[in-house]
């Protein structure tokens, strides 16, 4: 949290099938005060999933309305699908304290640092191109042209990691949680942040 009580915004990437998204879920689940943005969607409901849960889901028409209004921090269409972040559900958490992680592709994290918010961002690095593709064909039902396609969007992300703040390589599921926790744990110390409480207990000391 910011001196003036705000959260800290996190960002975190990774390639399709990396797996932020399970890394992030554990972080927040070890970490108080932490939140993770759901994000809208337009594409439908995959088996296990639930609306408001995993994601918000809406019809495509709802999708382009929202992003129209500018209703956005960032959209993109990933595979045919349109993905989005609410820019007034990301500010009300912020606004109540909560530190927030938006888990977010490449390209949506480049449309959010033009916003020139503050921000601290973080990408997750598959140990190999072999290991990523092993886990998008544990993971789902894709046909082998849309594996593919993955695949060489992955190669294009992967070679933007200097764009980032942070690099958490994701070869061993607790190992990189523990490193995800370490860094939001960081930025909560940095010395703007923690000033005010700092000088507040250096005064008992006059």
């Amino acid at each position: 949290m910011r001196s003036d009580g705000r959260g800290l915004l996190f960002i975190v990437s990774a390639p399709s099938g990396a797996g932020k998204t399970t890394l992030v879920e554990r972080l927040v689940e070890q970490t108080p005060h932490l939140r993770m943005s759901r994000s809208y969607t337009s594409r439908r409901t995959r088996p296990g999933e639930t609306d408001g849960v995993d994601y918000n889901f809406v019809s495509r028409e709802r999708f382009e309305a929202m992003a129209a209004a500018g209703e956005f921090l960032e959209w993109a269409d990933v595979f045919g699908n349109l993905y989005g972040t609410r820019a007034s559900d990301t500010e009300r958490l912020l606004a109540a304290g909560d530190d927030v992680v938006l888990v977010i592709d490449v390209q949506g994290a480049r449309k959010v640092r033009c916003l020139k918010l503050e921000l601290s961002t973080v990408f997750v690095m598959p140990p190999s191109l072999e290991i990523l593709e092993q886990r998008l064909r544990g993971r789902s039902k894709d046909s082998e042209a849309a594996i593919q396609r993955r695949l060489q969007v992955a190669r294009d992300e992967v070679a933007a990691f200097l764009e980032y703040d942070y690099i958490v390589l994701n070869d061993e599921l607790t190992a990189a949680v523990d490193r995800l926790r370490a860094i939001v744990l960081a930025e909560r110390l940095r010395l703007h942040r923690m000033r005010g409480s700092a000088e507040s207990i250096v005064q008992t000391f006059r």
